[in-house]
């Protein structure tokens, strides 16, 4: 075979040196096929070359990358013999250029490596990013094109979320300029299994056969790992091709089948046909297996015949599987998925030695070691560099901001897109499909789910702050890891375990590695302390455009276990509760919870400070806590003071019960500080007990502060060193609800 020029495979994603390599390891050049099943498999998307070495702080990560832990996501018990497992997954580029497909593309995918293991998907959350959708926050078209992208993305996620039957029961959605030109989409599932059914992917037992499983192949989708591992240029519109075609009905027959199929016992091992197709689906299997195999394409399910075998091993056609059956078992399997109206057809058989043959019109075009691929992805190193607004920021003095009318500033900020309810995206989802969703969107800081015929119960919140993460990476990962367990602690669950998706720009420069392996510290040691251990994730490098690199941007799904989901808890009070501050408690730095905080940002118009670290430590006691609270029936109500601070999380109460909240708020040096400073471990609750509160808050070393009651009047009323301010609920519920609708040209929703 004649050696490629480097137009060639740099078109593909391979760089010189990467080349070289490949040809070294195989003994000579590759052929076309073989180049492409490099160019992917060692790209970002499915190598982690430049990830991996910051990856390994994960202990979970580094058991699965030696050999020793799961597949494709991780599992954690909920008891009576079930697990849960969970992961997330990015698809940013695809819904750039065909927003609803790659929406929807990403939840079906998404769906299969939870499918994968052996679970039914029960649940679905997203967390998406995008440029402003204001008017004067962007140029015209780029505001235009972000409300465009935003629109269809909602539409795609709910368009193939509301037909496969799996609800979409949490997210997040924010915004910012350099987004633009750059979305992010990150879908996560959550499935339930027996934890003594988990499946492998592991191919094994020479002479077992190969089994693919699902929609025809199409030529849609090639190359897309590779488009998903490098930046955006001008000709990001001609990758259109590159992008999968969804069909949620087709998904919804396959994840019947495969449960089904599971069940016989005939299966050994079964992989999703996710990103690189069969490539990834043969290579990772004959190589976690320690087995070769014989593919012959010419029996794979087509939509086109005359389809190349490099097109074959590289399309990224949706809603297929590949299995290994039983030899003598493999009717049954493929019977279950003919029953359902699924292809099913043996393409090869497991082989001895560790060599992957792929044959197309009787001619052999790819044959190698499939540890090649898997093993030998080169690694790299970049400079790390502190960026200068890094240290600027320290210099951060809140008492030099310019005095806002406070009332006029929490109208504003509740009006924002980032802090405004988001009631436009989830009307869109069905949430109550399966008919197990206890608290969803809106109700609750988390979804709560209550699986059918467990006793326990779990609640589960996609969650993260690239604000605060671009003001101090270190301090973004850590605080992305206690939110979202605040989140979850304040429904009543106890959190145990984490999945992440990691966003950030392109790693080759300084700085940007930089925010990432900051970032991933910061994760880690969170998780740690904090006894949630990150079991699942995905990292995504090159977003970015025109106008830069994307703000890093970690988001990190936390579940959390429910001894008894009836006793889960909203962030609703109720009438003549008494409102109960509980902090974890550590001194303010000077920057007073102002630093890189929403008033700063939205109401002020500078981005400037840190935000303030957390005490993991009390942050962990803090979930324990709230979930003794609830399971006590202690509490009637929780909720997380986040963007906005106390006064934006006070807001949010009126508005989602009704009812009028009276307050006189703690202490503080500033009024800002005092109304809008993002303090964190700040939760409030609501209790009828307020003994009770105070006494287990006192045991486990908590700080409690009476703030108010609720009241029937139908204000927020608050009082401090502004003097007393009062908003009633209508003004308060239009800023809120009516924010996004507005913008995006829908009908009032307040």
């Amino acid at each position: 075979m004649a050696a490629f020029t480097p137009e060639v495979y740099s078109s593909m994603g391979l760089n010189d040196s990467e080349y070289a390599l490949l040809t070294e390891l195989l003994g000579r050049d590759p052929s076309y096929t073989e180049l492409g099943m490099f160019a992917v498999m060692w790209s970002e998307h499915c190598g982690y070359k430049f990830s991996r070495p910051v990856l390994n702080r994960f202990s979970k990560y580094k058991e699965a990358m030696e050999g020793e832990g799961l597949e494709n996501a991780g599992v954690v018990p909920l008891g009576d013999g079930l697990g849960i497992t969970m992961k997330v997954e990015s698809h940013n580029h695809p819904s750039y250029v065909e927003p609803y497909q790659g929406a929807a593309t990403g939840v079906g995918g998404i769906i299969r490596d939870i499918l994968t293991m052996g679970a039914r998907p029960v649940a679905l959350l997203n967390s998406l990013r995008f440029g402003p959708i204001e008017d004067g926050k962007a140029p015209d078209a780029i505001v235009r094109k972000n409300r465009y992208l935003f629109d269809h993305v909602v539409e795609g996620i709910a368009g193939y979320g509301n037909c496969v039957g799996v609800p979409t029961v949490a997210g997040e959605v924010n915004f910012h300029p350099n987004y633009s030109g750059n979305p992010l989409v990150n879908a996560m599932c959550v499935g339930v299994l027996k934890m003594d059914e988990v499946t492998t992917a592991a191919a094994s037992g020479v002479g077992n056969p190969v089994i693919y499983l699902g929609s025809s192949t199409g030529r849609d989708g090639i190359h897309g790992a590779t488009f998903a591992s490098e930046a955006f240029g001008e000709d990001s519109e001609a990758k259109r091709p590159n992008v999968q075609i969804g069909d949620p009905f087709a998904e919804k027959q396959v994840i019947e089948a495969t449960l089904e199929a599971l069940a016989t016992g005939a299966i050994v091992a079964i992989q999703d046909m996710g990103a690189a197709g069969l490539t990834c689906s043969t290579v990772e299997m004959a190589s976690k297996g320690g087995v070769g195999m014989d593919i012959n394409l010419d029996l794979v399910p087509m939509r086109e015949n005359d389809m190349s075998g490099y097109e074959l091993m590289l399309s990224e056609s949706q809603e297929r599987m590949m299995a290994v059956a039983e030899k003598g078992r493999e009717q049954e399997v493929m019977d279950v998925f003919h029953k359902w109206g699924v292809h099913a057809v043996v393409v090869g058989y497991v082989t001895e030695g560790e060599t992957l043959r792929v044959s197309r019109r009787g001619q052999v075009i790819a044959e190698l070691d499939p540890k090649l691929l898997t093993d030998h992805c080169p690694v790299y190193h970049s400079e790390q560099t502190e960026p200068e607004s890094f240290r600027k920021a320290a210099a951060f003095d809140p008492s030099s901001l310019p005095a806002i009318d406070p009332h006029s500033a929490l109208l504003r900020l509740l009006g924002t897109p980032d802090i405004a309810s988001k009631r436009y995206v989830y009307q869109q989802y069905d949430q109550q499909v399966q008919t197990q969703t206890v608290w969803s969107s809106g109700a609750a800081d988390a979804a709560v789910i209550a699986p059918s015929g467990a006793k326990k119960g779990f609640s589960v919140k996609l969650d993260g702050n690239a604000r605060w993460t671009k003001a101090h990476p270190l301090r973004g990962g850590q605080l992305a890891v206690a939110e979202s367990a605040r989140n979850v602690a304040c429904t009543g669950a106890l959190p145990v375990a984490v999945t992440d998706g990691l966003n950030f720009g392109n790693p080759t420069y300084p700085e940007v590695y930089w925010q990432f392996s900051e970032a991933v510290e910061g994760i880690a040691s969170a998780s740690e302390i904090m006894e949630t251990p990150v079991i699942s994730g995905n990292v995504s490098f090159y977003n970015e455009s025109e106008l830069g690199e994307i703000p890093p941007t970690p988001m990190i799904g936390m579940v959390g276990v429910l001894e008894d989901p009836s006793k889960a808890i909203g962030l609703s009070p109720r009438l003549g509760d008494e409102l109960i501050l509980i902090r974890t408690g550590q001194p303010l730095s000077a920057h007073q919870g102002l630093g890189a905080s929403a008033y700063v940002v939205d109401v002020i118009g500078t981005e400037d400070g840190y935000p303030e670290a957390p005490d993991l430590a009390a942050e962990k006691r803090l979930c324990a806590l709230l979930a003794k609270l609830a399971s006590e029936g202690a509490i009637n109500s929780a909720h997380d003071v986040s963007d906005g601070g106390v006064a934006v999380a006070l807001a949010e109460m009126v508005i989602a019960g009704g009812l009028g909240i009276k307050a006189v708020l703690p202490a503080a040096q500033l009024a800002a500080a005092q109304l809008f400073g993002e303090i964190q471990g700040d939760v409030v609750v609501s209790s009828s007990n307020l003994g009770k509160v105070k006494e287990l808050s006192e045991q486990a070393d908590l700080l409690v502060f009476p703030l108010g009651t609720t009241t029937a009047g139908a204000t927020l009323n608050l009082t401090g060193l502004f003097g007393e301010l009062s908003w009633n609920l209508a003004e308060l519920t239009s800023a809120y609800e009516s924010a996004i609708p507005r913008l995006m040209g829908a009908a009032d929703l307040a």
